[in-house]
């Protein structure tokens, strides 16, 4: 059986429910004809004009919010790229052919982005339903023998509750941007890295998973340990939002310090394991860490139960730095068996690699599938400088723009 192809643009053509369609930029791109029937509008007057521009606020009522509530909507739609339903609002609409003259109306409206191939908003569909006139009958002063009144007060009473809902939402949407930004603050001083300035060779990103407040457990760290010999290091903390950036930030300064004191990063991921030990939420933390020796051109690493480093030459050749993994922090070894740390060479022009799992890894997909994406998108573009090949590894990796889970991400080009 053949299925018949449809004509969409027919069917939105006749669609009951008044609709337009905005580019991302709220230019009017489409209009069906229900939306022309209720505002009074010809496409011409429409098509191609901004938004705001076709339906301006109404000069004469200076406490109208019909516009500042719909432009918050539309903007919320383009960022979230999650559809936004508006309580009734009050936005009077410009009479056609009579400058400077208003119509009072009342709409319901319900803002939808389309996404295209990208996941980028291509398209917002506005539909709207004309409430004009069950608001102006309403409130109403009612007789008591009118039997419909019950039906009517409670019609009013929704109506009400649905524009105090809307303040309530609008209040919590303010809160949560205040707290947003004051997450955003308390990670960009946890993970300030005073020695980084200092590595044009090294490249750093830092991308928290798209559902979260922006912060995350995953770290990375670099220090300066000497003239010739500096750390890298990377590290996840279970979990998201604020408690998992603090422990982070615990975990992070302990490491830091610890490998200061300590030369040998296998013992000193000891000392921070046993740190880890004292606080239920920084158990089965996995981290990695790396000392890179510029004198002697060798990388001595060790890996808590973390995802392995990468060693990529000039020529494509990938080697994963594999050889001294042990459990995740705090989980208890063989007492005085110290964590493990092994030492490969390196010749100038190498890569090398530090990552959190959230570049690699994907729901109901084994990881050693991720690794082995990571390890051919690295190895195909070596030639890059540290910058462009860390944007170039998450953009392969599909999370240029955030993904399921945070990632961390550090490019040293020894």
């Amino acid at each position: 059986m053949t299925t018949p192809r449809i004509d969409y643009r027919a069917l939105f053509a006749v669609l009951p429910s008044p609709c337009l369609v905005l580019d991302p930029g709220l230019v009017i791109v489409e209009v069906n004809e229900a939306y022309l029937r209720v505002t009074d509008r010809g496409r011409e007057e429409l098509l191609g004009r901004h938004l705001f521009v076709a339906y301006p606020g109404n000069p004469a009522d200076p406490d109208a919010d019909g516009v500042r509530n719909l432009q918050a909507s539309l903007q919320r739609v383009v960022r979230s790229k999650e559809p936004d339903t508006m309580a009734v609002q009050k936005y009077d609409i410009p009479v056609s052919g009579r400058p400077g003259v208003f119509q009072q109306k009342w709409w319901s409206p319900v803002n939808t982005p389309v996404l295209g191939a990208d996941g980028e908003v291509r398209w917002i569909i506005h539909r709207v339903e004309d409430m004009t006139e069950f608001v102006l009958t309403r409130p109403l002063h009612l007789r008591p023998d009118d039997l419909s009144g019950e039906h009517k007060a409670m019609e009013a009473e929704l109506f009400t509750r649905a524009q105090e809902l809307q303040g309530i939402n609008e209040e919590l949407r303010e809160a949560h941007d205040r707290e947003r930004r004051t997450a955003l603050a308390l990670q960009e001083v946890m993970l300030r890295s005073p020695d980084l300035a200092g590595h044009r060779e090294i490249a750093v990103r830092y991308l928290p998973a798209t559902r979260s407040l922006n912060v995350c457990g995953d770290w990375y760290d670099v220090v300066d340990l000497s003239d010739d010999r500096f750390t890298v290091a990377v590290g996840d903390v279970v979990g998201h939002g604020l408690e998992a950036a603090a422990v982070m930030g615990m975990l992070r300064s302990a490491l830091s310090a610890a490998v200061r004191a300590i030369d040998e990063p296998g013992k000193a991921m000891d000392v921070l394991s046993r740190y880890a030990r004292t606080f239920e939420d920084a158990l089965a933390t996995t981290a990695a860490k790396a000392v890179v020796d510029t004198r002697h051109r060798r990388i001595t690493y060790t890996s808590a139960g973390h995802p392995p480093p990468l060693l990529a030459r000039p020529d494509g050749t990938v080697v994963l730095l594999d050889e001294a993994t042990d459990p995740p922090l705090g989980v208890l070894t063989d007492l005085g068996t110290p964590r493990p740390q092994a030492t490969v060479p390196y010749t100038p022009g190498d890569t090398l690699v530090l990552y959190t799992d959230g570049l690699i890894e994907r729901r109901g997909e084994d990881i050693d599938a991720g690794l082995h994406r990571l390890a051919d998108a690295l190895g195909h573009h070596t030639s890059l400088g540290p910058d462009q090949l860390a944007d170039t590894l998450l953009t392969r990796l599909g999370v240029a723009d955030g993904g399921r889970d945070d990632v961390a991400l550090i490019v040293v080009r020894l």
